[in-house]
């Protein structure tokens, strides 16, 4: 299935234009939205997700010869999707088994026989079952969101939204994650919402950059890594010289490297004597999208 989304928009009433004619065209597999805090991205899900409602625009889950209309048929949406939001409540004196089985039966599997075996499958699936009669207050971040993913499995939903899911893991949790979300990919379209373009860089095949509510970019990492192939300049600067090159407004990024800032800039030719050619990453995409952006912004 796919999900088209054209012309959403969202202002709230204190005037701050959250979505600002959004569209995008995500296919089956995973889909990276990539933005800073307060980009817009948290609003667009929960619009996905029939919590919010949009000001205008359409958002169309279509495939098999079927079509929903996310913004009008809020049941239908609900009987195919999936959700992960960045926190989400449980009881924490009820244990994995116990509440998996309790979120089942709310969503319809009304049968014993076969939410037993559905929730054992889902433990299973998901690395929990030698972890099911312990408490959800015991669990780790990982745990909690690996419990999360098996909520969101249930029913076997078309649309599956994760909002940054991996925020304060661990690596070895966060590649567990990586794991699990490839694999639930491979069949449904899984819209992960997140600031960390690694998430993006490991996982998706499709991806959007939003910035203030506007699409800065939209499609594959590696299209927007040729885009600027040969235009990214690298060079260890004295802190003294960072305003100077910042207020020039081609800096992509700046890091310490044993206490002196390295400076990435974008440009079709040598900025200046001692900037060499490095091989862009997706970071120089995302951040060079966001500064053009904010620039672009504050010229207005």
């Amino acid at each position: 299935m796919d999900l088209i989304i054209e012309g959403l928009s969202k202002t709230y009433g204190n005037g701050v234009k959250a979505l600002d004619n959004v569209s995008l065209h995500i296919p089956t597999g995973m889909f990276g939205l990539l933005g800073p805090n307060g980009a817009g991205k948290s609003t667009l899900m929960r619009i996905l997700a029939t919590l919010q409602e949009a000001d205008g625009g359409t958002a169309v889950l279509s495939g098999n010869g079927a079509s929903i209309d996310v913004l009008r048929e809020k049941d239908a949406v609900r009987r195919t999707l999936g959700y992960l939001p960045q926190e989400f409540g449980v009881y924490p004196k009820v244990n994995a088994y116990e509440m998996l089985d309790h979120i089942a039966l709310l969503k319809g599997v009304t049968v014993k026989k076969e939410r037993k075996e559905l929730v054992e499958a889902l433990l299973q699936r998901v690395n929990l079952w030698d972890q099911r009669k312990r408490k959800l207050s015991g669990f780790s971040g990982g745990m909690k969101q690996r419990f999360g993913i098996a909520q969101c499995l249930i029913g076997e939903p078309k649309l599956i939204i994760v909002d940054e899911p991996t925020a304060g893991l661990d690596p070895g949790e966060r590649n567990r994650f990586y794991n699990l979300l490839t694999e639930i990919g491979e069949n449904v379209v899984v819209i992960l919402s997140t600031h960390i373009v690694q998430d993006v860089k490991e996982l998706c095949r499709n991806m959007a950059i939003i910035n203030k509510g506007k699409v800065l970019y939209a499609g594959p990492p590696d299209d927007s890594l040729r885009e600027i192939q040969g235009k990214v300049w690298e060079k260890r600067i004295a802190k003294s010289e960072l305003e100077g090159f910042a207020a020039g407004g081609r800096m992509i990024s700046n890091r310490l490297v044993a206490g002196e800032p390295v400076i990435h800039l974008l440009g079709d030719e040598r900025p200046a004597d001692g900037f060499v050619a490095v091989e862009p990453s997706l970071e120089d995409v995302f951040f060079g999208a966001i500064n053009r952006s904010n620039a672009q912004t504050a010229a207005q």
